[in-house]
Parts: C-alpha cells; sequence; structure tokens
C-alpha cells in the first residue's frame, strides 16, 4: 500500500482527526462546537515558542500512536505554573517515549490559569479539560486500538496539579448528559506524576484512587513534599503507588536526557519497569 493510500485509510478509521505532518501527530478537539465557556474564543490562535504553547482556547489532544498498540493509552499533561505548556519536553517528547513502548499517548492542551488576565481556574476550566479527555479516549477507545479500562494520567509539575482533580475528585458520568461522552467516568485507571505541585490534593485519597508512579527529586522541596504527603495518603488507603525520589536533579530535568547525574537521566527506565510490572504493556 502506496503512502497515499495509507494516509487515506487512516482518515477513514479517524475522520476527527488531522495530521500535523510536521510533528507526524494527530489532533484531535475535545469538543468540535468549543470548549463551554471558551466557544466565543474558539478561532483565537494559540501562541507558540520553540518549546512552549500558551493562549489556549479551544482545547485538543495531540495523539502520538504506536506502530502496534498493546491497548494502554496515556493523556499527558504538560507543566508550566498554569501559565504556558510545555509542550516539547514534557508533551511531545514523552509521548514518544511512550509510543515507542507501545503505549498509545495523547498530549492535552489545556485551559491555562496563571496567564495574565486568564479568566479560567485550575479547578474548573483546566479540570474540565483532563476530565474530557479521559472521557473522549474512552468512549473512541475502539477506533484508537486502546481499552477503556487501560486509560492512565500523566502530569508534570503543574500538570500534575489538573490531573489530581480527575484522579482524585468527581469523576463519575453524569447518566443523563445530552452528550453521551460526558456520561463516561473520567477516573483514569492509573496515574504518573512527574515533580508535581500540591493543589488539587485532598486531605484524604478515594478508595478508587488510581495507583501511582510518582517521581520527585530532593533538592525540590515543593515537589517532595507533595510526592510524600502523595505516599502517605496512598498508603492510608492501601492503594499501591511506586514512589522515586532523587537525591538531586531540581525542578524540570522532564525525561532527564540534558541531565549528567545517572539517575536522573535514567529515570524513565523506571517508569518502563512499573508500566511492565502492572501489564500494561502487553494486551
Amino acid at each position: 500500500m502506496g503512502p497515499s493510500r495509507v494516509v487515506a485509510k487512516l482518515l477513514t478509521i479517524f475522520p476527527t482527526l488531522y495530521a500535523c505532518q510536521s510533528e507526524g501527530t494527530r489532533t484531535l478537539p475535545l469538543w468540535p462546537q468549543g470548549a463551554p465557556g471558551s466557544e466565543h474564543r474558539r478561532a483565537e490562535a494559540e501562541e507558540t515558542g520553540p518549546w512552549w504553547v500558551k493562549n489556549v482556547h479551544s482545547p485538543t489532544l495531540t495523539a502520538v500512536l504506536p506502530r502496534r498498540s498493546q491497548g494502554t493509552a496515556v493523556v499527558i499533561l504538560p507543566g508550566g505554573g498554569h501559565e504556558r505548556l510545555v509542550f516539547g519536553p514534557e508533551g511531545l517528547e514523552p509521548a514518544r517515549f511512550l509510543a515507542r513502548h507501545g503505549v498509545a499517548a495523547f498530549v492535552l492542551k489545556y485551559r491555562l490559569s496563571g496567564e495574565p488576565n486568564s479568566t479560567y481556574r485550575t479547578d474548573v476550566e483546566s479540570a474540565a479539560d483532563a476530565a474530557r479527555a479521559i472521557r473522549l479516549l474512552r468512549a473512541r477507545a475502539k477506533e484508537l486500538d486502546i481499552e477503556p479500562d487501560r486509560i492512565g494520567i500523566w502530569g508534570w509539575s503543574a500538570g500534575a496539579e489538573v490531573a489530581h482533580f480527575v484522579s482524585f475528585g468527581a469523576a463519575t458520568g453524569d447518566p443523563s448528559a445530552a452528550d453521551p461522552i460526558d456520561r463516561l467516568s473520567a477516573r483514569p485507571n492509573f496515574s504518573i506524576e512527574i515533580y508535581p505541585g500540591a493543589v488539587g490534593l485532598p486531605a484524604t485519597l478515594p478508595p478508587d484512587s488510581p495507583p501511582a508512579f510518582l517521581v520527585a527529586a530532593f533538592d525540590d522541596p515543593p515537589a517532595r513534599h507533595a510526592v510524600l504527603e502523595l505516599a502517605r495518603r496512598y498508603e492510608a488507603i492501601e492503594v499501591p503507588a511506586e514512589v522515586h525520589l532523587l537525591a538531586s536533579g531540581g525542578h524540570g530535568f522532564n525525561l532527564g536526557r540534558r541531565s549528567s547525574l545517572a539517575s536522573v537521566s535514567s529515570w524513565p527506565d523506571r517508569l518502563v519497569d512499573w508500566l511492565g510490572d502492572r501489564r500494561l504493556l502487553r494486551r
């Protein structure tokens, strides 16, 4: 089958996905008619830099699909202090990392509460985007070749704070919702948090909290505190959490490729081990 026929077949299978040729990715809008409360701004262009994106008013998922899916999917929420999204190092790069291991990855561009003059709130609009992303993947699991009960969330820094609202907050779907997607649960089946903040952490975790993989550096006090608090709260409900507190590395070490520290540059291998141990890397 020639390249043009392959593209045609993909567009037949995924009619609402459109190609982003420069990255070899596909983009999926969360709400085709605009995000609730942001419909009047849906046509505004995003602002982009060499590694960041901001001015998001029409949230999307950028899909990086593996050559051979193992049935697992992950929604990735880049950090950026709620002011911008570290879209390259904490979005596309980890998505490609997952895809190499057979995991379908979806990078979320969510609305940002910390931009100047923003009217968005982390616990409302940003959280709604994360919840919708999980629900959308469940609704379209068959055509994306993923299992609806093997959908995880991966939050970096501020992105992990947004993830807290779906991992630990109200996530039950509305059975009377007009949109069938909103009838589905938004609770992820597993969670990955890398140098998270503490926003969105409840005093007590719900019993259906997703099993977690947590990483921070000791010399990053806010993230260290958040990870240790999370570990204690997971212990209280007896839901497994794997915790890696690196001796050093600071904040924002991404996948560790720029670090000369072996523990930092190799931490993604521990994530692969964890995913494999949880049987998420095979059908």
